[in-house]
């Protein structure tokens, strides 16, 4: 049994231990005064590069002078497992934020998380269906990032090619690489992550990785691993042995352009701050298309992405509660999501107030077509909220390293994934 699944199942077994002993207890008779003092702790990681928790934190307490928001930080890299562990122990914190979408179902099966369903989120609001389980919300987002092209516009200029126009299929944005591949610069740079092959495949072909027939992957995988033998983009290999960064590979110029989250809006603009990036401009355009269907800026591009979302620890008291519920409804609301664009970051509500005070941010794109794949396309969620879907993408994390490293045939890939999810996971 792989890496991943063995931490999803420690994780599904430390929520089980949760139910003897979550964190708080229910006391109806704390005082009801709204204006009491209340301190609410929440889970964060890396809190030295995603600003966006204290943003969201400071800007609610400024308007909720009565209520005190402290910020527990967890390692990023076992976050989940952390974070289950503190609650089984009852020290979990009061609000649960849901960093990755395919444990939401092991924090809610474990008794974890309150039910959030009265909270009030604007119309339109992306990634809410991410976090309810049989109608029932759990967790309410305030993020939705999705995968974007970035490309660097002077060496497009060096190189003599046009800049995206969003209407690129996959066809047109492996010839745009080999007229960039060029005097030690690569034409794109694919990161290692399974999603930016599959949660293309998945998304385009109208797939879920929940259904146990990969086929559709074989197209996606077999034009990665021609560009990368073309010398298109570094392998994976070379990748994986030399641990490359994709902020290093783009920032750095190294790459002229690259498929990557919404996220590395925020962080290109403060490396190119603070010199870790190289200065150049940059724009972001909507990602390749499958066919023309959807390709352009007078239709719908599709693409893939997750929400990030609050939930709240189903063991807190009901002062607490009522608390950590003001606090998600303000972080999903217009005030909130303008207090993420201010700093670069993706809300789940969007705009066009919002869009101008995104693309207003100092050292972002102001091109139309930026402003376009950022808020015009289709967001179909990477992860199927189903407690199926973390052990399944651990076995889809195998085949991806399988084929991007040669060591299997994609066909014969494909068969195994097919086969151990059928036997592992049913």
């Amino acid at each position: 049994m792989n890496r991943k699944i063995l931490a999803a199942g420690s994780i599904a077994a430390v929520a089980a231990l949760a139910l003897a002993g979550c964190s708080g207890s229910t006391d109806a008779g704390e005082s009801a005064d709204p204006d009491a003092p209340v301190t609410l702790t929440m889970s964060v990681w890396n809190l030295e590069n995603t600003p966006e928790f204290k943003t969201l934190a400071d800007a609610f307490s400024a308007e909720h002078p009565n209520i005190t928001i402290e910020l527990k930080e967890y390692d990023a890299a076992e976050y989940n497992t952390l974070v289950t562990a503190d609650l089984a122990a009852g020290s979990g914190p009061d609000i649960i934020t849901q960093k990755e979408v395919k444990y939401v179902t092991t924090f809610q099966e474990g008794g974890q998380l309150l039910d959030v369903s009265d909270v009030a989120v604007p119309k339109g609001i992306k990634g809410a269906d991410s976090y309810k389980v049989d109608g029932v919300a759990y967790a309410i987002p305030y993020r939705q990032d999705s995968s974007v092209l970035f490309y660097n516009k002077a060496l497009f200029d060096s190189a003599g090619v046009e800049y995206p126009d969003g209407s690129w299929t996959w066809d047109d944005y492996q010839a745009a690489a080999e007229k960039l591949t060029t005097g030690g610069v690569k034409g794109a740079y694919m990161h290692r992550w399974q999603s930016l092959v599959q949660g293309f495949a998945n998304a385009q072909t109208d797939n879920s990785p929940l259904d146990g027939d990969y086929g559709h992957l074989a197209d996606y995988y077999e034009r990665a691993l021609d560009m990368q033998s073309a010398g298109l983009q570094v392998d994976f290999n070379t990748s994986t042995a030399n641990q490359l960064t994709y902020q290093g590979e783009f920032g750095t110029q190294k790459s002229a352009m690259m498929l990557m989250g919404t996220w590395y809006v925020a962080t290109l603009i403060a490396q190119q701050a603070s010199g870790d990036a190289n200065e150049f401009e940059w724009g972001i355009a909507p990602a390749p298309q499958l066919d023309s269907k959807t390709a352009g800026t007078d239709k719908t591009p599709i693409t893939y992405g997750d929400p990030t979302g609050f939930g709240i620890n189903a063991g807190v008291d009901e002062t607490k509660a009522a608390a950590a519920k003001e606090f998600l409804e303000f972080a999903a609301s217009e005030e909130g999501a303008q207090a993420l664009a201010a700093i670069g970051n993706t809300p789940a509500f969007t705009n066009d107030a919002i869009v101008e005070t995104f693309f207003s941010v100092e050292g972002a794109p102001s091109d139309d077509l930026s402003k376009f794949a950022w808020s015009g396309t289709k967001v179909v969620a990477e992860n199927p909220t189903s407690s199926k879907t973390a052990a399944i993408q651990g076995i889809l994390g195998d085949l991806h390293t399988a084929i991007m490293s040669g060591s299997t045939s994609i066909d014969d890939a494909i068969k195994t994934a097919e086969d151990r999810v059928k036997n592992e996971v049913g």
